[in-house]
């Protein structure tokens, strides 16, 4: 105990530390508040240390210049941003923990823009009147979709909850067994619906529902029939559901709202590209349907939002709706969808700077060469052994989950770290770096790194894969 007593008075104090030609360097870039913070985090550290075991703290370690190099590292990182830039080498386009899709050049001038000052937000400027932020964006999607009237919200699981609130509370709405869903973020459907205040009515089984089975179901207390998108779950096999422009018949025969939440909302058809055909949004309203959701972040190609389009009337009710400002889309965003909704004007310019549309073109996206382009830079420079093997690449973000777009990754195997080490190592280096372990590899699929972000990704493998 004596000697452990010793060693606690061995500890530098703060003020000494401060006095370290490190610390006071340091002083020129960070607060003197946040310094200090970060040594007094150091000292308590090692003083725990040695209260819970005598050898655990080395006499190096109780060196004011040992503390201050520690301080400064903790410093460093304690005044890093949280949200950071990463290279998604992972071969998943709209990866959900990663921020889904890379907006376009125009959009993100478009929130520079809005952002640098004021706007006329909710202000008509011809009138000089007050005006509506979804104003921005209506006349867009009405005339993309040829939907009557349109609404955006922050989010697609927001859009729904809106809509099934507005037109449904209190009453019942007719829905698959088989959509009864739960995706990421437990975000479950059912629960959905009841936070929503409608009764829900469950038709048909898990991997097959029929018409009949609406008809079945249909009483005085129904306001909707509802059709969901699956996102990542798919049943294969022995199955069958009813499109809903099935459904839109029987709706109209009973006076009932047909509402659909088309997930990823595609405003054309991407068959061309590897991806299975879906009803787009514009076939989707042509069909009848009366209401529906998608999202603005996923095959869209635009900032998370929930976008909301159909009936006129229907629009009506769920705009005026409490909950709608509690769920309303931000001027940032808005900023964005706006300009991003502006290049599906033109097909061509739309499939060409969209990001996520130019990436589901291998050959256009350039990923074999930006492959071939890495290993040429990495090969014999660096302490592992390189492959360049074929792969696929996955649209992801809840869409397409059985789709596979056929393209190459650099297989690395490292010759002094593990394969954990060499992950942790890249995804919390400067820039960070996202690839996936398979095979007893590190997989680097190129599919949705930029030509802009070539160099930092070969530096970041230079660094971890040192030779020296």
């Amino acid at each position: 105990m004596t000697q452990i007593q010793e060693r606690l008075k061995a500890l530098p104090g703060v003020d000494r530390v401060l006095q370290e030609e490190l610390i006071m360097k340091l002083a020129e870039e960070f607060p003197q508040t946040l310094i200090t913070e970060a040594i007094q985090q150091v000292v308590s550290a090692l003083r725990q240390q040695l209260l819970a075991s005598e050898g655990s703290v080395t006499e190096q370690q109780l060196q004011a210049a040992s503390v201050a190099a520690v301080a400064t590292e903790l410093c460093r990182r304690t005044a890093r941003p949280s949200l950071q830039a990463v290279i998604n080498a992972t071969g998943t386009l709209l990866h959900t923990n990663l921020g889904r899709a890379p907006l376009a050049d125009q959009a993100l001038q478009a929130i520079h823009d809005t952002a640098l000052g004021y706007s006329n937000l909710e202000l008509t400027l011809e009138s000089g009147k007050r005006g509506h932020r979804f104003d921005h964006v209506e006349p867009l999607l009405c005339r993309l979709t040829g939907a009557e009237a349109a609404l955006v919200v922050n989010n697609n699981a927001g859009a729904v909850l809106l809509a099934l609130t507005a037109l449904g509370k209190g009453r019942e709405a007719i829905v698959s067994r088989g959509e009864l869903v739960e995706i990421g973020g437990a975000f479950r459907i059912p629960d959905v619906m009841e936070a929503g205040g409608l009764k829900l009515k469950e038709v048909g089984s898990s991997n097959r529902t029929h018409l009949r089975d609406y008809q079945q179901a249909i009483t005085e207390e129904t306001a909707m029939l509802v059709k969901v998108h699956t996102s990542n779950y798919r049943i294969v096999g022995f199955t069958a559901e009813v499109p809903a422009r099935e459904l839109v018949p029987l709706g109209k025969e009973h006076g009932l709202i047909v509402l659909e939440d088309l997930g990823s909302g595609m405003l054309f058809d991407l068959s061309g590209y590897g991806l299975p055909q879906e009803p787009t949004v514009t076939e989707t309203v042509a069909a009848g349907v009366d209401v529906i959701t998608f999202s603005g972040d996923k095959l869209l190609g635009g900032p998370q939002a929930g976008i909301i389009v159909g009936r006129k009337d229907l629009l009506e009710k769920i705009k005026h709706h409490p909950l709608a400002r509690a769920l309303r889309i931000d001027k940032l965003t808005l900023a964005a969808l706006e300009a991003t909704l502006r290049l599906y004007l033109d097909r061509k310019q739309a499939l060409t700077q969209v990001p996520l549309l130019r990436m589901l073109d291998a050959e256009a996206t350039g990923s074999e060469q930006r492959c071939k382009q890495l290993l040429e830079r990495l090969q014999g420079k660096v302490a592992a052994e390189l492959e360049m093997i074929s792969d696929v690449a996955r649209v992801g973000g809840g869409a397409m989950p059985l789709t596979e777009l056929p393209d190459c990754a650099l297989a690395i195997r490292p010759a002094r770290l593990t394969l954990e080490q060499l992950s942790y190592r890249l995804r919390t280096g400067t820039p960070s770096v996202m690839g996936r372990l398979q095979d007893e590899r590190f997989l680097l699929n190129l599919r949705a790194v930029t030509d802009g972000q070539m160099d930092g990704l070969t530096t970041a493998l230079q660094t971890v894969l040192v030779i020296n």
